[in-house]
């Protein structure tokens, strides 16, 4: 009997949150405790962690038990067969066979070598079968069934078509009369395996021209081998053309089966075959097969393919009238179809039609609009489609996953956490997935509280926190300059075992250049690149080149710039703003405006911290008539609202309360981006309004931004400090906070009596705190000159800090008693915090000749005195 040439050999191929019951208050931490789960998974789960901490020591017995396992499957098989696959697998290449099978030969049966064949094909060894086959052929007590040739052909098949020959030899080794549908299709499975539907056709005519008749499975093969044929493809008439053989066949083990009429479902989506696959869909429905998930599949990816979506929700809608109303995956197949396509109100329709038809809904049909809504920023209906779900199917931990990526996203991080309150109520377990997307909600929105409780919730369900759960807390630590905190929550995640990864790197970078703590910063890519062996990213750069701004390295910010463009990273948005921050910084006009069209050509249109960082620069120099310029671009950008309002304010044009709702407005979109981006925003936006002399509005954005939760470390009282910590502000924003605080400090004086020891404002933080040269820095020398300016020289720089400038309790009684003897005259404090009137082109605002004061040796005089009273009051140096 001839058979096909296996010469050809071919490349292979494979185919606030409104629920129905209100959200009650929930119980600090009585959310965290842990819950039975049942069985000994959550001992598990504490073993892991106590190894994890090194609480228990792991043996070498312990760490080969896993290798074994996976070697043997030892309790899948019998004692016998499990013996003879360990003295197979740790036989040396030229070893003897028959020695491994002397003491097992009489207790060993054909099933128990299909056994050993099948482990041999589950690890790709098809050496070690080749070499039993061979034994096997010579001995009589275990010779070879077809059902073992057949096994030794599938090892061998999966191993590409260098091994098609040894495939035949092994078919070939069969006698011709003990050949049955199942050596057959063993054979042409290995030949379709190898993308040569041609040899599999030619083997299945071969069999029926040898009387042997076909199966089911044989014909499917076939089927599969032509279907997945790409170079060139097979015309669908073929595919057909082997389906009607299978139909018309009178052996019932040749009709078409699921199998069968899913082969064919996807080879028509594959060629955008609709009209196919609505045939072969009615021809399968009166065969009596039910279609499965695949077949809905493919149907929906044919009609999809071919344009005409809404054909197929007529097709259920047939199928429902006719009693065969498909299943809920159908629908959800649809569904997906429609939103990779954006059409949501298709998507829904077939929720609707989905009901209509009486299919009852399922989570995963819920979680495809949820999420789906979420990409659009409808979350208005993704409150009402979670209401809706609730009373119809039960939400599962996936629905609540969604959920929280979804309001992650959109900048609702505490509707994130009023979430996961929810469904620890409802008693749905979360995983760790769950966790991770909490944890990311609140480092985005600064909830370092929040992400405290989910990380002890982590723990003490027996669950090891990952680095995804420690990155979420890092950054919520750094929103709230918790330096410390963070860096101790960085180390600890190394302690049990969660090894950090770039992203917590990052994140732990971006905490300490948020407050300028370039040394700090420096110090943890130092840990990543030489103890980690991790490479800098384009956000690490972008880390390094905000805390060199902030920490006024302006020079280091535009080398670590240059650096990032060696290493062939494409700077983003952040990128060149963060350099054009350090030329604005450093004042020079030319560079900022080069920067500034580079940012154009690459983003189209300018943000708005880049338009308000170029305007700083102009109204500092005393450039108005760019300014006003730069005013009329923005307001004339019709592309964006948000810059048409942000100009309009800066120029006053919008103080009364219709229309500051507008600017309110663009304040909480601006929340809505996250911590990360807010902190930005409203540092260049308070920067270019004190600038502009509009000293009341700043303060209303000042508010806003409080409000939101950003800068919380801004105002700390006690009863022995007074505390302002303007670190992590841009020089303007910072003069803004510093103003306010001062009039407050006055309403404070005037109504108390018990003063503390001392007043203080943090200008810095971090290792440059014990350097001399903090004081020449920018944000230092504008705040310690305006102290002084506004209360004549009674702040100073203490001699244990140098990032902070205090005010002593002699000189708060001495501005007290001050107040006092005016005699109730209406001062409404230190500061006048009024919006002057914009300076016409051509003034000189800021870059007139200073004249010389002549008080300035008083001045002097009275800061030494300062630091001799200081070194008095030695209880301070505690504070």
């Amino acid at each position: 009997m001839a058979l096909v040439s296996t010469t050809t050999v071919a490349s292979s191929s494979s185919y606030s949150y409104h629920y129905d019951h209100p959200l009650r208050p929930v119980a600090a931490r009585s959310w965290c405790r842990p819950r039975s789960r049942g069985g000994g998974g959550g001992g598990g789960r504490l073993a892991v962690l106590a190894r994890a901490r090194g609480q228990l020591t792991t043996t070498p017995k312990e760490e080969a038990a896993p290798a074994a396992a996976g070697a043997g499957e030892r309790g899948r098989y019998s004692y016998e067969v499990d013996s003879l696959i360990d003295r197979l697998s740790n036989l040396a290449p030229r070893g003897s066979i028959a020695r491994c099978l002397e003491t097992a030969k009489h207790r060993l049966t054909l099933q128990d070598f299909a056994a050993v064949y099948r482990e041999f094909s589950r690890r790709g060894d098809w050496q070690r079968s080749v070499r039993l086959f061979k034994y096997m052929q010579r001995q009589s007590w275990c010779r070879p069934d077809e059902h073992i040739h057949a096994i030794v052909i599938g090892v061998l098949g999966r191993q590409g078509p260098a091994l098609l020959d040894k495939c035949l030899e092994v078919f070939q080794d069969l006698p011709a009369d003990a050949r049955t549908a199942l050596s057959y299709t063993s054979l042409i499975a290995a030949y379709a395996r190898n993308a040569l539907h041609d040899d599999a056709r030619a083997l299945l005519d071969q069999m029926k021209a040898q009387g042997v008749a076909p199966t089911a499975a044989t014909y499917n093969t076939v089927l599969a081998a032509c279907a997945r044929a790409a170079d060139p493809p097979v015309p669908f008439d073929m595919l057909l053309g082997l389906f009607a053989e299978m139909r018309h066949d009178p052996s019932p083990a040749v009709r078409p089966d699921l199998t069968t009429y899913n082969t064919l479902l996807a080879a028509a989506a594959v060629r955008a075959l609709s009209d196919q696959s609505e045939m072969l869909l009615r021809t399968m429905l009166e065969a009596g097969i039910i279609p499965d998930t695949a077949s809905y599949r493919y149907i929906v990816d044919a009609f999809a393919n071919a344009g005409d979506l809404s054909r197929v929700a007529e097709l259920f809608r047939e199928m429902a009238d006719t009693g065969h109303t498909p299943d809920p995956s159908a629908y959800l197949g649809l569904m997906e179809a429609h939103t990779r396509i954006g059409a949501t109100a298709e998507a829904v329709a077939v929720l609707r039609q989905m009901q209509a038809d009486g299919c009852a809904p399922t989570a995963a049909t819920y979680r495809v609009l949820l999420d789906q809504y979420g990409k659009q920023g409808r979350f208005d209906g993704v409150r009402e489609l979670f209401r809706e779900m609730r009373t119809a199917v039960p939400p599962d931990t996936a629905t609540y996953n969604v959920l929280f990526n979804v309001f992650g996203d959109g900048g609702f991080f505490k509707e994130v956490v009023e979430l996961f309150h929810d469904m620890l109520r409802t008693g749905i377990e979360p995983d760790m997935e769950t966790c991770e997307g909490v944890l990311a909600a609140c480092g985005q929105g600064g909830l370092h509280e929040d992400a405290r409780e989910v990380l002890d919730y982590i723990t003490k369900e027996g669950m090891v926190p990952t680095a995804k759960a420690y990155t979420g807390l890092i950054e919520a630590l750094g929103h709230a300059a918790m330096y410390e905190e963070a860096y101790v929550a960085f180390n600890m995640m190394t302690e049990i075992g969660s090894l950090p990864t770039i992203e917590t790197y990052n994140s732990l970078a971006n905490v300490f250049a948020k407050g300028g703590l370039f040394r700090e910063a420096e110090s943890v890519f130092s840990r990543m690149t030489n103890s980690a062996g991790i490479q800098k990213s384009k956000d690490s750069y972008d880390a390094l080149i905000e805390a060199y701004c902030q920490g006024s390295q302006l020079d280091d910010a535009v080398k670590a710039y240059m650096e990032m463009r060696k290493s062939r990273f494409n700077p983003d948005e952040r990128s060149l703003e963060g350099v054009l921050n350090a030329y604005c910084i450093a004042g020079v006009i030319d560079e900022s405006k080069e920067q500034f069209e580079e940012i154009r050509s690459n983003m189209t249109v300018p943000s708005i911290i880049a338009y308000c960082m170029m305007l700083s620069l102009y109204a500092r120099n005393d450039r108005w008539a760019d300014a006003y310029d730069l005013l009329e671009e923005m307001k004339a950008n019709r592309a964006s609202n948000t810059h048409q309002v942000i100009a309009s304010m800066i120029k006053g044009e919008y103080d009364n309360s219709s229309n500051w709702q507008m600017v309110e407005y663009v304040l909480d979109s601006s929340n809505l981006e996250g911590c990360d981006y807010s902190l930005r925003f409203f540092n260049s936006l308070l920067d270019v309004l004190w600038w502009f002399g509009q000293k009341a509005r700043a303060a209303r954005v000042l508010d806003h931004a409080v409000s939101y939760g950003l800068f919380p470390e801004l105002s700390r009282d006690t009863k022995l400090v007074w505390s302002l910590d303007v670190h992590r502000m841009s020089v303007g924003g910072a003069l803004v906070a510093v103003s306010v605080w001062l009039n407050k400090l006055y309403t404070r004086l005037k109504r108390e009596k018990d003063l503390p020891q001392l007043a203080s404002v943090v200008v810095l933080r971090g290792e440059m705190e014990k350097s001399t040269v903090t004081r020449g820095l920018p944000i230092s020398k504008v705040v310690y000159s305006f102290l002084n300016d506004t209360l004549s020289a009674s702040f100073h720089y203490p001699k244990w800090n140098k990032g902070r400038v205090i005010c002593l309790k002699s000189q708060l009684k001495k501005l007290q008693a001050a107040i006092d003897s005016s005699n109730g005259a209406a001062v409404p404090g230190f500061v006048h915090m009024t919006d002057s009137r914009l300076p016409s082109p051509g003034s000189k605002v800021y870059t007139r000749e200073p004249q010389v004061e002549n008080g300035s040796a008083h001045a002097h005089s009275t800061a030494e005195s300062l630091v001799e009273e200081e070194e008095k009051e030695s209880e301070l140096l505690a504070l």
